[in-house]
């Protein structure tokens, strides 16, 4: 999972927005709760007193398509950029964006046999400008937002050919000002795949609920991604990406990229991984590359 940064807009939290983090957080503790207690497996050691994971490492990385299967109880896992940088030409606006973020992160912990929780950090992020009006390079920095989501698996997290489950999150804004928007954002995410032989199938669906440009309001925005990998050789695996998101915001365009990357596979519990997205709409920027890892312990 990658995070993106939007323009700096300042204000107070309003009751609107108090009242969409709530009503988030309550299904996901109710999503939590009609789940119940796992059922016990005899044949599958218990983690959380020590037994080592039985589950193939499965990470919601790199690509922006998250997997429907969880970390089991008492694992962690984190799921890293070590380093990342987003480029975009100049458009309509005559301007030039580079976004540069070092270590971004997904932290994960297995609560029970089929639900993980997550917190999605951004330590540092800087955006440079050039091109706005007649004066010096536009330049921000800082500290990013945090994003706590939790991952419910309600179908093939340890067997089967479909694998489903529903991904809540809310993002809070405690950078310490630019580049963050300083807006209180949320939706659900839709991961599912199917078990093809030799190959890994996933798709998602997305709903957002986000902060207007104008900052005079929210709308909604609905993303879809499907992406393949395969075996390449030994623990080299390739795969490919396609993105889309479309958004109720007036005058507002559809994004897309294409996304290939590669993924070494080190042993059961660390993988390393680098990529790009590509931009394939004006409005969407046009080269995300990155070095990453995802290890679980």
């Amino acid at each position: 999972m990658h995070c993106h940064v939007g323009r700096s807009r300042q204000h107070r939290v309003t009751v609107r927005q108090a009242r969409i983090v709530l009503i988030l957080l309550v299904a996901m503790v109710g999503i939590v709760r009609a789940q119940g207690q796992p059922r016990e497996d005899p044949g599958t050691p218990d983690v959380r007193s020590g037994g080592g994971s039985t589950r193939e490492l499965s990470a919601d990385r790199p690509d922006r398509t998250d997997c429907p299967f969880t970390v089991e109880p008492g694992h962690y896992q984190i799921e890293m950029d070590i380093v990342n940088f987003t480029f975009d030409a100049p458009g309509a606006g005559d301007t030039r964006t580079r976004v540069f973020q070092i270590m971004p992160l997904n932290v994960k912990f297995g609560l029970l046999r089929n639900v993980d929780l997550q917190l999605v950090v951004m330590p540092w992020t800087r955006v440079h400008t050039t091109g706005v009006g007649p004066g010096p390079d536009a330049i921000m920095e800082g500290f990013g937002d945090i994003i706590p989501r939790i991952k419910v698996n309600l179908a093939g997290n340890d067997s089967g050919f479909f694998a489903l489950a529903l991904l809540p999150f809310v993002k809070l804004p405690t950078g310490s000002g630019p580049p963050g928007n300083s807006s209180i954002e949320g939706g659900v995410g839709v991961p599912f795949s199917f078990d093809v032989p030799d190959w890994d199938v996933g798709f998602q669906t997305t709903y957002l609920i986000a902060r207007n440009g104008g900052d005079d309001g929210y709308h909604s925005e609905i993303t879809n991604s499907v992406s393949v990998g395969h075996g390449f050789v030994g623990p080299l695996s390739i795969a490919a990406e396609f993105f889309a998101s479309v958004s109720t915001e007036t005058g507002s365009l559809w994004e897309g990229t294409t996304d290939c990357w590669l993924t070494y596979q080190v042993n059961s519990n660390l993988r390393l991984d680098a990529g790009v997205y590509i931009g394939v709409t004006e409005v969407t920027d046009d080269l995300h590359p990155w070095l990453g890892f995802t290890w679980r312990w």
